[in-house]
């Protein structure tokens, strides 16, 4: 399971900024429903990230830590990355929706790490 969430890693954060930089990503997703793309996208890169980090013997804090600043710091460069783009435009609407993303899919990590232990 590893391993996968690493290679799912691998190919979704350079397809984030691929794909967002394309002509048809403008106006792809009205408001307000972007934000829930973030909200899902954001949450499952610091899900996988978490997941992936075992890889590296990160154990603990130290992989909820980096699984939830390298989301965020992923949806820092995504904003960032737009304000080049052509008919695309940063937001702090969307960073903020990428950092709470972070911090449920972090938490989910959390949970599942409890339920796991309780069984």
């Amino acid at each position: 399971m590893r391993v996968g969430a690493l290679l799912s890693l691998l190919v979704l954060v350079p397809a984030l900024f691929v794909l967002g930089a394309k002509p048809i990503a403008v106006g792809l997703i009205p408001v307000p429903w972007d934000k829930l793309v973030h909200f899902v996208l954001f949450a499952l890169l610091a899900m996988l990230a978490g997941l992936s980090g075992g890889l590296l013997r990160w154990q603990g804090r130290t992989v909820l830590l980096l699984a939830f600043f390298g989301a965020v710091l992923v949806g820092a460069l995504d904003e960032w990355h737009q304000v080049y783009l052509p008919g695309r435009s940063a937001g702090w609407d969307d960073f903020a929706a990428d950092v709470l993303a972070a911090l449920v899919g972090v938490g989910v990590l959390v949970w599942f790490r409890l339920v796991r232990r309780r069984s």
